[in-house]
């Protein structure tokens, strides 16, 4: 299985980017993304703190082929990004790890295949997991460019505050771990 990214060449990969205030996309205000591949040709992640409020789980799982043997455990769907909305991708825990599933880290990988939904809603998929509709990319040195233009601050990651951690509390703890008091921080971006 050849699914792991090549870590010497990995960028921001495994790493989040946190909006700064002030970044002038709503759908991106306040947002904490998960950067599942970064390379000199571009970068793609998942927002992992904005909840689909008009959509769950188990509407998803009524439209796909899951057999319900048992009730489906209610979970929550994310706002992955602004692209293709209708693709799902799960990010999840590296204790389940099937063909299509790629190692992003040493503690994180992804999948997209029905087979991995099938099994969260039966309760045998991954410990942690995170489904997302929809993701963001950038184009090659775009993200760079919006990180010196102080759109974004690259902060580790970790599955504690990936799958763990309160989705209204995971954009703050995320700029807390750079050691910064986010009441400091401007809504105005840009370079001095």
């Amino acid at each position: 299985m050849n699914n792991v990214i090549d870590l010497d060449n990995k960028y921001l990969t495994g790493k989040c980017l946190a909006a700064m205030p002030g970044i002038g996309d709503e759908r991106f205000d306040r947002s904490l993304i998960y950067i599942c591949s970064h390379t000199k040709d571009g970068a793609m992640g998942f927002v992992v703190n904005k909840k689909i409020k008009e959509f769950s789980f188990t509407d998803l799982a009524n439209q796909l082929p899951i057999s319900h043997l048992k009730p489906i455990v209610p979970m929550d769907l994310y706002q992955g990004g602004p692209l293709e909305k209708i693709r799902g991708f799960v990010l999840h825990s590296v204790d389940y790890l099937k063909q299509d599933s790629v190692i992003i880290d040493q503690n994180i990988a992804v999948s997209s295949s029905i087979d991995i939904l099938t099994d969260i809603a039966t309760g045998i998929g991954p410990r942690d997991n995170l489904i997302a509709l929809g993701y963001a990319s950038w184009q090659p040195h775009q993200l760079e460019n919006e990180i010196i233009n102080n759109t974004w601050l690259v902060v580790p990651s970790s599955t504690e505050l990936v799958f763990r951690t309160k989705d209204e509390d995971k954009w703050k703890r995320a700029i807390e771990t750079l050691g910064i008091d986010i009441n400091r921080l401007s809504d105005f971006s840009g370079r001095a």
